[in-house]
């Protein structure tokens, strides 16, 4: 069935429902929405699934107040909302499930060339090369694109029309954050020793 079709046979208002329970069955349903994507659900997608009045932000915050004490949490990120586990168990999961295929392995210089794209995109090997004064490898761009980490931008201007970089949804999943706005500034990288 597709999502047009599911949206036709779906009784999003819920009219036979008391008023009461409405609002704990929309939870319900967001959560399953939530709990079968392995990708953030932006709120249009959420929106679907509920009342016409009802305010997908509100019912989300309930659902996490409801799941609260739980090994998983509700978390904004890229566009739109995912379940994740709690970080304090990630140690219980690894020592018990094979999540190596889910491990991103980055290298710390791995992590600076990331932050260098995150915080200069879209950003050429030659930018990268004058942020770290040597040539980043093809390699290193290779891994970090095949993880999904970053992608190809517009060409650059300059002579050449050299690929550009730029950072991912999957970045942004992976690092926990809503948008690029999440990044620290240049002070609080300074406050945690990371920069000077």
């Amino acid at each position: 069935m597709a999502k047009g079709d599911a949206d036709q046979t779906l009784d999003r208002e819920l009219g036979d429902i008391p008023a009461e329970l409405r609002w704990r069955e929309w939870m319900r349903r967001i959560e399953a929405v939530l709990f079968a994507s392995a990708s953030p659900v932006p709120r249009e997608d959420l929106a679907r699934v509920v009342g016409q009045g009802a305010s997908v932000e509100l019912l989300i915050e309930d659902l996490a107040a409801d799941i609260e004490g739980r090994s998983f949490e509700v978390a904004k990120v890229a566009d739109g909302w995912m379940f994740r586990t709690r970080p304090v168990y990630a140690t219980a999961i690894k020592a018990a499930s094979d999540v190596a295929d889910q491990d991103l392995d980055l290298r710390e210089f791995d992590i600076a060339v990331l932050a260098a794209i995150a915080y200069h995109q879209p950003l050429t090997r030659d930018g990268l090369k004058d942020i770290f004064g040597k040539d980043i490898s093809r390699d290193l761009i290779g891994r970090l694109h095949a993880q999904d980490l970053i992608g190809t931008g517009p060409r650059s201007p300059r002579r050449g029309a050299p690929y550009t970089y730029v950072t991912t949804q999957k970045f942004l999943v992976a690092f926990g954050m809503e948008s690029l706005q999440d990044l620290p500034d240049r002070e609080q990288l300074v406050d945690a020793g990371l920069a000077s």
